[in-house]
């Protein structure tokens, strides 16, 4: 996939391609700081300078510090971000719903219908997104919807939300995405850094979203992101499960708790995965620093499930 690929020659096409479509107007990107949206945006730069504005969305969702990271990352590189707080949006956008489908298609509407207010406010009618292909390939294939694939499922953003959406990596897969990426000059952090879901930690909350669920997730994530930062892998997370389970405290008392478990998978295009064999010593501090600092959880489970059959994700 990669050897005959030449990122250079990729940069140079997509950008004239960007400044063909996007001709005089004013384009905004949606920048959410992982590799995907972070190579579109700077494509989009060089196509079109400062007639395109990034724009990255607080919604409720993003690990702890994101957005400050973010615009500090982007700051090193020349580059303005515009953050917007949505997150009383989305978080009651998704309050009451349970099934992981519903909760991705409630997301993407509330996400499009965001952007589209944004857009007007920029006088932008164009919207460049980051989508890669093992997006479109799960969507199309009924694994599940992602958020970011519009046009390839029947649906016009023209119509629906009175922008285009321009998607200059949508035919590459990740390993391609991250070659352009250093190509571009892009550092590290951002080359290298482990994909987050569009949804964010909404997905890694089975069933329904609740604001007591989603500050043990951000406060599990920062946890695993820590401990997990020297592991070669595609993917290290926690998910919380869905119900509780039975523990005992140290004074030998009963207390019901939170499920929790941790997701750590290798992969080049997210298409198929392994399991990594984690080392006992870091699960162990994995484990430990969970339970000693969320009292709320009771219970981790390692995750050893290969994909197929299961998904990256859980939900």
């Amino acid at each position: 996939m990669v050897g005959s690929f030449d990122p250079k020659l990729f940069i140079d096409e997509k950008v004239e391609w960007l400044r063909r479509e996007i001709g005089e107007e004013t384009a905004i990107v949606a920048l959410s700081g992982g590799v995907d949206s972070s190579v579109t945006a700077v494509l989009g730069f060089k196509a079109v300078g400062n007639r395109l504005r990034a724009v990255f969305l607080e919604d409720g969702f993003m690990r702890l510090g994101e957005a400050d990271r973010v615009k500090k990352v982007f700051r090193e590189l020349g580059l303005e971000v515009h953050v917007f707080d949505v997150s009383r949006e989305f978080i009651g956008a998704l309050r009451g719903i349970s099934d992981a489908e519903e909760k991705r298609k409630c997301f993407r509407e509330t996400f499009y219908k965001t952007f589209s207010r944004i857009a007007r406010e920029f006088g932008a009618r164009v919207v460049l997104q980051g989508t890669i292909a093992a997006d479109v390939v799960e969507t199309q294939a009924g694994v599940k919807t992602q958020h970011n694939v519009l046009e390839q499922i029947g649906i016009d953003p023209l119509t629906r939300y009175g922008f285009k959406v321009l998607e200059p990596i949508k035919d590459l897969y990740k390993d391609q995405v991250r070659l352009v990426a250093k190509a571009l000059g892009l550092p590290d952090e951002i080359v290298k850094r482990r994909p987050f879901p569009g949804p964010g930690l909404s997905v890694r909350i089975v069933g329904e979203v609740t604001e007591e669920k989603l500050a043990i997730i951000k406060r599990a994530t920062a946890i695993v992101d820590e401990e997990l930062k020297d592991v070669e892998c595609f993917q290290a997370f926690p998910v919380l499960l869905e119900g509780r389970a039975t523990g005992v405290t140290h004074d030998g008392k009963r207390k019901y708790g939170y499920m929790m478990a941790l997701r750590v998978v290798e992969s080049k295009d997210a298409l198929t995965a392994k399991y990594v064999r984690l080392e006992w010593s870091k699960l162990e501090r994995v484990r430990d620093r969970i339970l000693a600092e969320m009292p709320e959880v009771t219970r981790i489970l390692y995750d050893i499930t290969d994909k197929p059959p299961a998904t990256i994700e859980y939900e």
